[in-house]
Protein backbone atom coordinates (compact mmCIF):
# COMPACT_ATOMS: atom_id res chain seq x y z
CA UNK A 1 0.00 0.00 0.00
CA UNK A 2 1.13 3.52 -0.39
CA UNK A 3 0.31 6.83 0.55
CA UNK A 4 -1.34 9.08 -2.31
CA UNK A 5 -0.53 12.82 -2.56
CA UNK A 6 -3.15 15.24 -1.89
CA UNK A 7 -5.07 15.34 -5.34
CA UNK A 8 -6.15 19.08 -6.76
CA UNK A 9 -5.46 19.12 -10.28
CA UNK A 10 -8.77 19.73 -12.24
CA UNK A 11 -9.45 16.03 -13.14
CA UNK A 12 -12.24 17.02 -16.60
CA UNK A 13 -15.92 16.63 -16.25
CA UNK A 14 -16.77 16.84 -20.10
CA UNK A 15 -20.10 16.89 -21.23
CA UNK A 16 -21.39 13.42 -20.92
CA UNK A 17 -20.68 13.53 -16.65
CA UNK A 18 -22.28 16.92 -16.61
CA UNK A 19 -25.41 15.77 -18.72
CA UNK A 20 -26.41 13.00 -16.39
CA UNK A 21 -25.81 15.12 -13.58
CA UNK A 22 -28.69 17.73 -15.12
CA UNK A 23 -30.25 14.34 -15.37
CA UNK A 24 -30.46 12.82 -11.74
CA UNK A 25 -31.52 16.90 -10.55
CA UNK A 26 -34.16 16.96 -12.66
CA UNK A 27 -35.24 13.37 -13.14
CA UNK A 28 -39.07 12.42 -11.86
CA UNK A 29 -39.90 9.60 -9.68
CA UNK A 30 -39.03 5.99 -10.42
CA UNK A 31 -42.10 3.32 -10.09
CA UNK A 32 -39.39 1.61 -7.55
CA UNK A 33 -36.77 3.57 -5.74
CA UNK A 34 -37.16 7.68 -6.41
CA UNK A 35 -34.48 9.22 -7.91
CA UNK A 36 -32.43 11.06 -6.22
CA UNK A 37 -31.30 8.84 -3.26
CA UNK A 38 -29.34 6.03 -3.14
CA UNK A 39 -30.07 4.27 -6.61
CA UNK A 40 -27.54 1.89 -7.37
CA UNK A 41 -25.86 3.30 -10.69
CA UNK A 42 -25.78 1.30 -14.13
CA UNK A 43 -22.46 1.07 -15.72
CA UNK A 44 -21.97 4.57 -18.41
CA UNK A 45 -20.22 5.26 -21.56
CA UNK A 46 -17.70 8.11 -20.80
CA UNK A 47 -15.96 9.79 -23.70
CA UNK A 48 -12.55 9.41 -24.75
CA UNK A 49 -10.87 12.23 -23.03
CA UNK A 50 -12.35 11.39 -19.98
CA UNK A 51 -11.02 8.05 -20.54
CA UNK A 52 -7.61 9.84 -21.67
CA UNK A 53 -7.22 11.81 -18.34
CA UNK A 54 -8.49 9.36 -15.94
CA UNK A 55 -5.77 6.94 -17.21
CA UNK A 56 -3.03 9.90 -17.35
CA UNK A 57 -3.88 10.96 -13.66
CA UNK A 58 -3.80 7.21 -12.40
CA UNK A 59 -0.39 7.06 -14.30
CA UNK A 60 1.41 10.56 -12.80
CA UNK A 61 -0.17 9.23 -9.27
CA UNK A 62 -3.05 12.20 -9.22
CA UNK A 63 -5.71 9.12 -8.39
CA UNK A 64 -5.01 5.78 -7.09
CA UNK A 65 -5.38 2.90 -9.84
CA UNK A 66 -8.10 0.69 -10.48
CA UNK A 67 -9.05 -1.10 -7.02
CA UNK A 68 -5.54 0.05 -5.92
CA UNK A 69 -5.85 1.08 -1.85
CA UNK A 70 -4.46 4.29 -0.77
CA UNK A 71 -4.12 5.85 2.65
CA UNK A 72 -2.92 8.02 5.06
CA UNK A 73 -0.26 7.28 7.03
CA UNK A 74 -2.54 7.17 10.53
CA UNK A 75 -5.25 4.45 9.12
CA UNK A 76 -4.53 0.77 8.52
CA UNK A 77 -6.57 -1.26 6.45
CA UNK A 78 -7.15 -4.72 8.44
CA UNK A 79 -9.35 -6.05 6.65
CA UNK A 80 -11.68 -6.59 4.01
CA UNK A 81 -14.82 -9.28 3.41
CA UNK A 82 -16.13 -9.72 -0.17
CA UNK A 83 -19.60 -10.37 -0.86
CA UNK A 84 -20.31 -13.79 -1.00
CA UNK A 85 -24.25 -14.58 -1.59
CA UNK A 86 -26.03 -11.86 -1.51
CA UNK A 87 -24.60 -9.90 -4.94
CA UNK A 88 -27.14 -6.76 -4.86
CA UNK A 89 -25.53 -3.31 -3.22
CA UNK A 90 -24.34 -2.90 0.17
CA UNK A 91 -25.81 -1.12 1.99
CA UNK A 92 -25.93 0.47 5.90
CA UNK A 93 -24.24 -1.15 9.09
CA UNK A 94 -25.30 -1.38 12.39
CA UNK A 95 -23.78 -2.88 15.54
CA UNK A 96 -24.70 -5.27 18.37
CA UNK A 97 -22.38 -6.91 21.22
CA UNK A 98 -19.59 -8.23 18.82
CA UNK A 99 -21.40 -8.45 15.69
CA UNK A 100 -21.97 -6.38 12.59
CA UNK A 101 -25.31 -5.93 10.64
CA UNK A 102 -24.99 -5.32 6.99
CA UNK A 103 -27.64 -3.95 5.02
CA UNK A 104 -27.51 -5.56 1.08
CA UNK A 105 -30.28 -4.53 -1.66
CA UNK A 106 -30.53 -8.60 -1.49
CA UNK A 107 -31.20 -9.32 2.16
CA UNK A 108 -28.82 -8.76 5.22
CA UNK A 109 -25.25 -9.98 6.45
CA UNK A 110 -24.40 -10.63 10.16
CA UNK A 111 -20.83 -10.73 10.72
CA UNK A 112 -18.34 -11.94 14.37
CA UNK A 113 -16.25 -9.06 14.67
CA UNK A 114 -14.83 -9.90 17.83
CA UNK A 115 -11.53 -10.47 15.87
CA UNK A 116 -11.77 -7.24 13.85
CA UNK A 117 -8.81 -8.04 11.75
CA UNK A 118 -10.54 -11.70 10.86
CA UNK A 119 -14.67 -10.80 10.58
CA UNK A 120 -16.32 -14.43 10.32
CA UNK A 121 -19.35 -14.46 8.76
CA UNK A 122 -22.54 -15.80 10.92
CA UNK A 123 -25.35 -15.60 8.74
CA UNK A 124 -26.70 -14.24 5.57
CA UNK A 125 -30.32 -14.10 5.11
CA UNK A 126 -32.19 -13.51 1.69
CA UNK A 127 -34.88 -10.65 1.41
CA UNK A 128 -34.65 -8.61 -1.23
CA UNK A 129 -35.80 -5.17 -1.27
CA UNK A 130 -33.79 -2.01 -1.66
CA UNK A 131 -32.48 -0.62 0.54
CA UNK A 132 -32.67 -3.16 3.00
CA UNK A 133 -31.63 -0.01 5.19
CA UNK A 134 -30.86 -1.78 9.02
CA UNK A 135 -31.14 -1.85 12.61
CA UNK A 136 -31.17 -3.81 15.34
CA UNK A 137 -32.83 -3.33 19.23
CA UNK A 138 -32.19 -6.15 21.55
CA UNK A 139 -33.85 -9.24 20.12
CA UNK A 140 -35.05 -7.37 17.10
CA UNK A 141 -33.58 -6.02 13.79
CA UNK A 142 -35.52 -3.89 11.36
CA UNK A 143 -35.54 -4.16 7.70
CA UNK A 144 -36.50 -0.91 5.10
CA UNK A 145 -38.41 -1.70 2.03
CA UNK A 146 -38.43 0.95 -0.93
CA UNK A 147 -39.14 -1.39 -3.91
CA UNK A 148 -42.14 -2.10 -4.92
CA UNK A 149 -42.46 -5.89 -4.57
CA UNK A 150 -45.55 -8.39 -4.93
CA UNK A 151 -46.00 -9.23 -1.58
CA UNK A 152 -44.05 -8.78 1.83
CA UNK A 153 -41.87 -12.26 1.85
CA UNK A 154 -38.82 -12.37 1.36
CA UNK A 155 -39.13 -14.37 -1.87
CA UNK A 156 -41.47 -11.37 -3.31
CA UNK A 157 -40.52 -10.48 -6.72
CA UNK A 158 -41.05 -6.64 -8.07
CA UNK A 159 -44.16 -5.35 -9.32
CA UNK A 160 -44.83 -2.15 -10.67
CA UNK A 161 -46.19 0.82 -7.87
CA UNK A 162 -49.17 1.60 -9.97
CA UNK A 163 -50.73 -2.05 -8.88
CA UNK A 164 -52.91 -1.57 -5.34
CA UNK A 165 -51.37 -5.14 -4.38
CA UNK A 166 -47.86 -4.00 -4.44
CA UNK A 167 -45.94 -4.16 -1.05
CA UNK A 168 -43.08 -1.99 0.74
CA UNK A 169 -42.18 -0.96 4.18
CA UNK A 170 -40.78 -2.01 7.03
CA UNK A 171 -39.80 -5.91 8.15
CA UNK A 172 -38.74 -7.31 11.36
CA UNK A 173 -36.78 -9.66 12.01
CA UNK A 174 -36.46 -12.09 15.30
CA UNK A 175 -32.30 -12.16 16.23
CA UNK A 176 -32.44 -14.26 19.42
CA UNK A 177 -30.69 -16.92 17.60
CA UNK A 178 -27.94 -14.82 15.72
CA UNK A 179 -27.32 -17.83 13.41
CA UNK A 180 -31.52 -18.36 12.70
CA UNK A 181 -32.79 -14.78 12.27
CA UNK A 182 -36.53 -15.67 11.95
CA UNK A 183 -38.65 -13.38 9.99
CA UNK A 184 -41.60 -12.07 12.39
CA UNK A 185 -43.49 -8.96 11.01
CA UNK A 186 -44.14 -6.66 8.10
CA UNK A 187 -45.52 -2.93 8.58
CA UNK A 188 -46.65 -1.59 5.10
CA UNK A 189 -45.93 2.03 4.56
CA UNK A 190 -46.90 4.90 2.44
CA UNK A 191 -44.59 5.11 0.22
CA UNK A 192 -42.05 2.18 1.44
CA UNK A 193 -39.26 3.30 3.52
CA UNK A 194 -36.28 4.38 2.07
CA UNK A 195 -34.87 4.51 5.27
CA UNK A 196 -35.63 4.30 8.89
CA UNK A 197 -34.81 5.16 12.66
CA UNK A 198 -35.41 3.91 15.83
CA UNK A 199 -36.37 5.89 18.65
CA UNK A 200 -36.14 2.93 21.79
CA UNK A 201 -38.56 2.69 24.69
CA UNK A 202 -38.05 0.02 27.59
CA UNK A 203 -41.25 -1.89 26.87
CA UNK A 204 -41.37 -0.96 22.69
CA UNK A 205 -39.62 0.27 20.08
CA UNK A 206 -40.60 3.03 17.84
CA UNK A 207 -39.77 3.30 14.44
CA UNK A 208 -39.24 6.60 12.69
CA UNK A 209 -40.13 5.64 8.66
CA UNK A 210 -38.44 7.94 6.22
CA UNK A 211 -40.07 7.74 2.36
CA UNK A 212 -40.36 10.42 -0.32
CA UNK A 213 -40.98 11.09 -4.40
CA UNK A 214 -45.02 10.17 -4.39
CA UNK A 215 -46.95 10.03 -7.51
CA UNK A 216 -50.81 10.00 -8.08
CA UNK A 217 -50.25 6.97 -10.21
CA UNK A 218 -49.52 5.44 -6.76
CA UNK A 219 -52.17 3.86 -5.13
CA UNK A 220 -50.19 3.49 -1.62
CA UNK A 221 -47.89 6.39 -2.24
CA UNK A 222 -49.93 9.84 -3.52
CA UNK A 223 -49.22 13.41 -2.72
CA UNK A 224 -49.08 15.40 -0.43
CA UNK A 225 -46.45 12.67 1.39
CA UNK A 226 -45.32 15.90 3.52
CA UNK A 227 -44.81 13.62 6.47
CA UNK A 228 -42.94 10.35 8.21
CA UNK A 229 -44.82 6.91 9.25
CA UNK A 230 -44.54 6.19 13.06
CA UNK A 231 -44.48 2.06 13.54
CA UNK A 232 -45.00 0.95 17.47
CA UNK A 233 -43.16 -2.30 17.76
CA UNK A 234 -44.04 -4.01 21.42
CA UNK A 235 -40.86 -6.17 22.69
CA UNK A 236 -42.51 -8.96 23.82
CA UNK A 237 -44.88 -8.95 20.92
CA UNK A 238 -43.09 -8.14 17.61
CA UNK A 239 -45.99 -9.89 15.86
CA UNK A 240 -48.08 -6.79 16.62
CA UNK A 241 -45.98 -4.60 15.36
CA UNK A 242 -48.24 -1.19 13.61
CA UNK A 243 -48.60 2.21 12.53
CA UNK A 244 -49.73 4.40 14.96
CA UNK A 245 -49.50 7.86 12.92
CA UNK A 246 -48.56 9.46 10.21
CA UNK A 247 -47.24 13.02 11.99
CA UNK A 248 -47.33 16.38 9.10
CA UNK A 249 -43.84 18.16 8.83
CA UNK A 250 -44.17 20.47 6.48
CA UNK A 251 -48.05 21.52 6.70
CA UNK A 252 -49.68 23.91 3.98
CA UNK A 253 -51.91 23.82 1.43
CA UNK A 254 -52.02 22.52 -1.86
CA UNK A 255 -51.64 19.36 -3.62
CA UNK A 256 -47.53 18.98 -2.25
CA UNK A 257 -47.61 20.04 1.29
CA UNK A 258 -45.47 23.36 2.47
CA UNK A 259 -42.02 21.86 1.82
CA UNK A 260 -39.39 23.16 -0.24
CA UNK A 261 -41.37 23.22 -3.64
CA UNK A 262 -38.29 22.80 -5.39
CA UNK A 263 -37.60 23.44 -9.14
CA UNK A 264 -38.48 25.57 -10.98
CA UNK A 265 -38.66 27.96 -8.01
CA UNK A 266 -35.60 26.96 -6.55
CA UNK A 267 -33.23 25.32 -9.71
CA UNK A 268 -31.61 22.08 -8.92
CA UNK A 269 -33.45 21.89 -5.38
CA UNK A 270 -35.26 18.60 -4.62
CA UNK A 271 -39.14 19.19 -4.19
CA UNK A 272 -39.88 18.00 -0.21
CA UNK A 273 -42.08 15.32 -0.63
CA UNK A 274 -40.84 13.82 2.89
CA UNK A 275 -37.95 12.47 4.42
CA UNK A 276 -34.62 10.75 3.00
CA UNK A 277 -33.15 10.14 6.82
CA UNK A 278 -34.04 11.11 10.63
CA UNK A 279 -31.07 11.03 13.13
CA UNK A 280 -32.69 10.97 17.05
CA UNK A 281 -30.66 11.83 20.36
CA UNK A 282 -32.84 9.95 22.76
CA UNK A 283 -31.13 11.36 25.98
CA UNK A 284 -31.72 15.15 24.45
CA UNK A 285 -35.29 14.28 22.94
CA UNK A 286 -34.15 16.05 19.74
CA UNK A 287 -33.95 14.83 16.35
CA UNK A 288 -32.82 16.13 12.84
CA UNK A 289 -34.10 15.22 9.80
CA UNK A 290 -32.71 15.80 6.79
CA UNK A 291 -36.07 16.07 4.37
CA UNK A 292 -34.77 15.94 0.48
CA UNK A 293 -35.15 19.96 0.28
CA UNK A 294 -34.96 21.37 4.22
CA UNK A 295 -33.33 20.81 7.05
CA UNK A 296 -35.54 20.68 10.37
CA UNK A 297 -34.64 20.41 13.73
CA UNK A 298 -37.66 18.47 15.80
CA UNK A 299 -38.68 17.91 19.77
CA UNK A 300 -39.06 13.64 20.85
CA UNK A 301 -40.89 14.69 23.88
CA UNK A 302 -43.93 12.99 22.71
CA UNK A 303 -42.44 10.24 20.33
CA UNK A 304 -45.62 9.71 18.99
CA UNK A 305 -46.37 13.20 17.90
CA UNK A 306 -42.57 14.93 16.84
CA UNK A 307 -42.96 18.93 16.89
CA UNK A 308 -40.88 20.76 14.23
CA UNK A 309 -38.54 23.38 15.91
CA UNK A 310 -36.90 25.26 13.08
CA UNK A 311 -36.17 24.22 9.12
CA UNK A 312 -33.68 25.79 7.14
CA UNK A 313 -33.03 25.85 3.41
CA UNK A 314 -29.72 26.03 1.04
CA UNK A 315 -31.02 26.66 -2.36
CA UNK A 316 -27.90 27.82 -3.79
CA UNK A 317 -25.79 24.59 -2.63
CA UNK A 318 -27.88 22.06 -1.82
CA UNK A 319 -29.52 19.54 -4.27
CA UNK A 320 -30.82 16.80 -1.41
CA UNK A 321 -30.65 16.72 2.29
CA UNK A 322 -29.65 13.52 2.87
CA UNK A 323 -28.38 12.55 6.57
CA UNK A 324 -27.48 14.37 9.72
CA UNK A 325 -25.66 14.28 12.69
CA UNK A 326 -25.53 15.63 16.15
CA UNK A 327 -21.99 16.20 17.72
CA UNK A 328 -22.05 14.81 21.49
CA UNK A 329 -22.94 18.12 23.18
CA UNK A 330 -26.72 18.70 20.67
CA UNK A 331 -25.13 22.04 19.71
CA UNK A 332 -24.21 21.55 16.16
CA UNK A 333 -25.70 19.10 12.82
CA UNK A 334 -23.88 18.33 10.32
CA UNK A 335 -26.13 17.94 7.03
CA UNK A 336 -24.71 15.89 4.09
CA UNK A 337 -25.78 17.37 0.49
CA UNK A 338 -26.15 14.45 -1.78
CA UNK A 339 -26.35 15.74 -4.70
CA UNK A 340 -26.73 13.45 -8.11
CA UNK A 341 -28.32 10.96 -5.91
CA UNK A 342 -24.65 9.11 -5.32
CA UNK A 343 -24.71 7.86 -8.73
CA UNK A 344 -22.59 11.30 -10.32
CA UNK A 345 -19.24 12.22 -10.12
CA UNK A 346 -19.28 15.40 -8.00
CA UNK A 347 -16.08 15.50 -6.29
CA UNK A 348 -13.90 17.42 -9.16
CA UNK A 349 -12.85 21.11 -9.74
CA UNK A 350 -16.33 21.80 -11.54
CA UNK A 351 -18.39 21.01 -9.32
CA UNK A 352 -16.50 22.69 -6.06
CA UNK A 353 -16.02 22.25 -2.53
CA UNK A 354 -19.60 23.55 -1.84
CA UNK A 355 -21.86 21.28 -3.24
CA UNK A 356 -22.39 17.50 -2.54
CA UNK A 357 -20.49 18.22 0.62
CA UNK A 358 -21.60 18.49 4.73
CA UNK A 359 -23.06 21.67 5.46
CA UNK A 360 -22.38 22.23 9.59
CA UNK A 361 -25.11 24.31 11.72
CA UNK A 362 -24.95 25.43 14.72
CA UNK A 363 -27.72 24.63 17.43
CA UNK A 364 -28.43 28.67 19.57
CA UNK A 365 -31.14 29.30 21.99
CA UNK A 366 -32.79 27.14 24.40
CA UNK A 367 -36.52 24.76 23.91
CA UNK A 368 -38.71 25.53 21.18
CA UNK A 369 -36.79 28.47 20.53
CA UNK A 370 -33.55 26.66 18.79
CA UNK A 371 -32.41 27.53 15.68
CA UNK A 372 -29.95 26.42 12.95
CA UNK A 373 -27.37 28.69 12.09
CA UNK A 374 -25.39 27.78 8.99
CA UNK A 375 -21.53 27.89 9.39
CA UNK A 376 -19.42 26.47 6.95
CA UNK A 377 -19.17 23.13 4.14
CA UNK A 378 -16.59 20.13 4.39
CA UNK A 379 -15.87 18.52 1.13
CA UNK A 380 -12.91 16.08 0.65
CA UNK A 381 -10.31 17.69 -2.02
CA UNK A 382 -9.19 14.87 -3.55
CA UNK A 383 -10.09 14.83 -6.60
CA UNK A 384 -11.79 11.68 -8.25
CA UNK A 385 -12.18 10.77 -12.06
CA UNK A 386 -14.81 11.25 -13.90
CA UNK A 387 -15.42 7.47 -13.65
CA UNK A 388 -15.99 7.29 -10.03
CA UNK A 389 -19.27 8.51 -8.20
CA UNK A 390 -18.56 10.81 -4.78
CA UNK A 391 -20.50 12.66 -2.82
CA UNK A 392 -21.18 13.07 1.03
CA UNK A 393 -22.77 9.89 2.77
CA UNK A 394 -22.98 8.26 6.05
CA UNK A 395 -20.81 9.08 8.97
CA UNK A 396 -20.96 8.58 12.22
CA UNK A 397 -19.11 10.61 15.50
CA UNK A 398 -15.30 9.24 16.39
CA UNK A 399 -16.51 10.09 20.51
CA UNK A 400 -13.43 12.09 21.40
CA UNK A 401 -14.70 14.34 24.91
CA UNK A 402 -14.26 17.75 23.90
CA UNK A 403 -13.74 17.48 20.61
CA UNK A 404 -16.33 17.24 17.92
CA UNK A 405 -14.72 14.68 15.31
CA UNK A 406 -16.24 12.39 12.83
CA UNK A 407 -15.62 9.44 9.89
CA UNK A 408 -17.72 9.72 6.93
CA UNK A 409 -18.32 7.71 3.46
CA UNK A 410 -18.01 9.14 0.52
CA UNK A 411 -18.46 6.19 -2.15
CA UNK A 412 -15.65 6.35 -4.54
CA UNK A 413 -13.75 8.77 -2.80
CA UNK A 414 -13.70 7.10 0.27
CA UNK A 415 -13.79 7.39 3.70
CA UNK A 416 -12.98 11.13 5.43
CA UNK A 417 -12.42 11.25 9.00
CA UNK A 418 -12.56 15.19 9.95
CA UNK A 419 -12.60 17.65 12.51
CA UNK A 420 -15.40 20.26 12.98
CA UNK A 421 -14.69 21.09 16.42
CA UNK A 422 -14.28 24.79 14.70
CA UNK A 423 -17.95 24.62 13.04
CA UNK A 424 -16.50 27.98 10.86
CA UNK A 425 -12.99 25.82 9.86
CA UNK A 426 -13.15 22.11 9.61
CA UNK A 427 -10.18 19.92 8.64
CA UNK A 428 -9.46 16.79 7.45
CA UNK A 429 -7.00 14.46 9.50
CA UNK A 430 -7.23 11.18 7.63
CA UNK A 431 -8.66 8.99 5.13
CA UNK A 432 -9.01 5.81 3.15
CA UNK A 433 -10.08 4.81 -0.53
CA UNK A 434 -9.66 2.92 -3.48
CA UNK A 435 -9.12 3.82 -6.69
CA UNK A 436 -12.58 3.56 -9.18
CA UNK A 437 -13.91 0.76 -10.26
CA UNK A 438 -13.49 1.35 -13.71
CA UNK A 439 -10.88 3.88 -15.71
CA UNK A 440 -13.30 3.75 -18.63
CA UNK A 441 -16.90 3.31 -17.47
CA UNK A 442 -18.82 5.36 -14.69
CA UNK A 443 -19.67 2.23 -12.38
CA UNK A 444 -21.11 2.62 -8.92
CA UNK A 445 -18.61 1.77 -5.88
CA UNK A 446 -17.16 2.77 -2.82
CA UNK A 447 -18.27 3.33 0.85
CA UNK A 448 -22.02 3.67 1.32
CA UNK A 449 -21.28 3.87 5.36
CA UNK A 450 -18.58 4.43 7.80
CA UNK A 451 -18.57 4.23 11.01
CA UNK A 452 -17.03 4.07 14.25
CA UNK A 453 -17.72 1.32 16.73
CA UNK A 454 -15.67 -0.24 19.74
CA UNK A 455 -12.07 1.15 18.56
CA UNK A 456 -12.51 0.45 14.45
CA UNK A 457 -13.95 1.82 11.76
CA UNK A 458 -16.24 -0.38 9.57
CA UNK A 459 -17.18 0.59 5.88
CA UNK A 460 -19.47 -1.31 3.96
CA UNK A 461 -18.39 -1.06 0.56
CA UNK A 462 -21.34 -1.27 -2.43
CA UNK A 463 -18.69 -3.49 -4.82
CA UNK A 464 -16.08 -4.36 -2.86
CA UNK A 465 -17.60 -5.62 1.02
CA UNK A 466 -16.80 -4.77 4.22
CA UNK A 467 -14.27 -3.33 5.07
CA UNK A 468 -12.01 -2.88 8.70
CA UNK A 469 -10.16 0.08 9.27
CA UNK A 470 -7.90 1.15 12.49
CA UNK A 471 -6.55 4.96 13.25
CA UNK A 472 -3.71 5.26 14.83
CA UNK A 473 -3.89 9.18 16.04
CA UNK A 474 -3.62 11.41 19.10
CA UNK A 475 -6.83 13.51 18.42
CA UNK A 476 -8.84 9.93 18.29
CA UNK A 477 -7.04 7.77 20.93
CA UNK A 478 -9.57 8.20 23.59
CA UNK A 479 -12.34 6.90 21.43
CA UNK A 480 -10.54 3.64 22.03
CA UNK A 481 -11.66 3.63 25.73
CA UNK A 482 -15.35 4.34 24.60
CA UNK A 483 -16.90 0.93 24.25
CA UNK A 484 -21.01 0.35 23.22
CA UNK A 485 -23.01 -2.24 24.05
CA UNK A 486 -25.09 -1.52 20.69
CA UNK A 487 -25.23 1.11 17.98
CA UNK A 488 -27.49 2.38 15.79
CA UNK A 489 -25.80 5.49 14.03
CA UNK A 490 -29.21 7.29 13.05
CA UNK A 491 -30.08 6.62 16.67
CA UNK A 492 -27.06 8.35 19.02
CA UNK A 493 -26.21 7.51 21.90
CA UNK A 494 -24.51 9.37 24.93
CA UNK A 495 -20.91 7.83 24.34
CA UNK A 496 -19.88 9.80 28.16
CA UNK A 497 -23.01 8.40 29.84
CA UNK A 498 -21.16 6.09 32.05
CA UNK A 499 -18.25 8.55 32.51
CA UNK A 500 -20.45 11.71 33.80
CA UNK A 501 -22.52 9.35 36.45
Amino acid sequence: MRTARVRRRRLGVATAAAGLLATLLTAGPAAAIPDPGDTPARSGAVSARQQAEAAEAIRSGEIPGVDEIVHSPNIEHLANIPKDALPGTNSDLAFQGRYAFAGNYDGFRIFDIRDPRNPRTVAQVLCPGSQNDISVSGDLLFLSTDSSRSDDSCSSTTQPATEKSSWEGLKVFDISDIRNPRYVAAVETACGSHTHTLVPERRDVYVYVSSYAPNAAFPDCRPPHDGISVIKVPRKAPHEAALVGFPVLFPGEGPDGGGNPGSPTNPGVSKTTGCHDITVLPGKDLAAGACMGDGILFSLADPERPKVIDRVQDNVNFAFWHSATFNQKADKVVFTDELGGGVAPTCNAQVGPTRGADGIYDITGRGDKRKLVFRSYFKIDRHQADTENCVAHNGSLIPVKGKDLMVQAWYQGGISVWDFTDSRRPKEIAYFERGPVSATQLASGGSWSAYYYNGHIYSNDIAKGLDVLRIDDRRTDPANRVRMDELNVQTQPDYFADFDR
